[in-house]
């Protein structure tokens, strides 16, 4: 088995203006990089648009129409100063859940491996009735809930390690037994959230890091923090919320983590989905906004991936 890569081209096309920090650029430079020869082996999908059914598991109806009605016939429309859509964005926005779900399904039908999804917008500051964040629907937390709506798990996880902590996945989750979410972010930056006392009914784990921590640091809040939770939670599949802008190199954040890191907390991920989920794991796409540091970091992200060893 192999490495799924859901991508669309409308993800592209969703338009978010001049000098918006998550643009079109982000995922040009990720797929540039991903169709060369050392992704060879690499499965390349077109992921189908989310359905409604899909999107409700956790979005509220009154938001899915709210923002599939805001999406302009043309130029530009702003959901908030951060967030702002074009006539290509709700097409853009239903693909990248669609990527979640798709992999979900290919994932657990042991089509594959594991999958990455290079989509955008992101989502994982999307709340189920507030787009917020450069995120519209919030994809990682659908495909969970995907995972258990249509392939009857029990228990799903979500690993977070953008520098920016995904408020909208800890909201969605907080409350229900049957999902966990850890999140290792820089403190005191957007979006407030994210304190080590916000724990839901126990299955939240946030570890928030000082400006400037590195390596040492996320080696100590996973090790100490996230691993253990996590294997006691015994996840059926585990989802990454993979974003790339704790780089030292990302202009909208103070944490040091270069490629290595991101090699390194992937293996860890995956150790921990060998032991505990048959090696089950779906990468999705969220920040990181300097395009040589992000499309370096996705590069050894995925190769770690592809080089997961196979599990029965």
């Amino acid at each position: 088995m192999t490495t799924l890569l859901y991508t669309h081209s409308a993800c592209q096309e969703h338009d978010t203006g001049f000098g918006h920090p998550e643009c079109a650029a982000r995922l040009t430079a990720i797929l540039n990089v991903l169709g060369t020869a050392p992704f060879a082996a690499l499965e390349w999908r077109d992921p189908p648009k989310a359905t409604s059914e899909q999107l409700t598991h956790i979005h509220s109806q009154s938001h899915l129409e709210r923002i599939l009605g805001q999406v302009p016939k043309q130029g530009h429309y702003a959901i908030d100063g951060d967030t702002i859509i074009s006539p290509s964005s709700g097409e853009a926005a239903l693909r990248a859940a669609g990527a979640v779900c798709a992999a979900v399904d290919a994932v657990l039908g042991r089509e594959a491996h594991n999958a990455f999804c290079a989509i955008r917008p992101p989502g994982h500051h999307a709340e189920p009735s507030q787009a917020m964040g450069f995120c519209l629907f919030n994809n990682v937390a659908i495909g969970a809930a995907h995972a258990r709506a249509a392939h009857a798990l029990q228990r799903v996880a979500v690993i977070d390690f953008d520098v920016h902590h995904g408020n909208g996945t800890q909201v969605a989750f907080e409350h229900d037994p049957g999902y966990f979410y850890a999140s290792i972010h820089q403190a005191h930056i957007y979006p407030g959230t994210g304190r080590r006392e916000e724990r839901g009914i126990g299955n939240i784990v946030n570890v928030p890091l000082s400006a400037n921590s590195g390596s040492a640091e996320l080696c100590q809040g996973w090790n100490q923090k996230i691993a253990p939770a996590l294997r006691q939670f015994q996840p059926e599949l585990i989802l990454i919320s993979a974003g790339f802008d704790a780089h030292h190199m990302d202009p909208l954040a103070e944490i040091n983590l270069s490629e290595d890191d991101y090699a390194w907390l992937t293996e860890e991920i995956l150790a921990v989905a060998a032991d505990c989920c048959e090696g089950r794991v779906i990468s999705v796409l969220e920040g990181g906004y300097n395009l040589s540091a992000l499309a370096s970091s996705v590069a050894i992200h995925v190769k770690t991936l592809m080089a997961a060893p196979a599990t029965t």
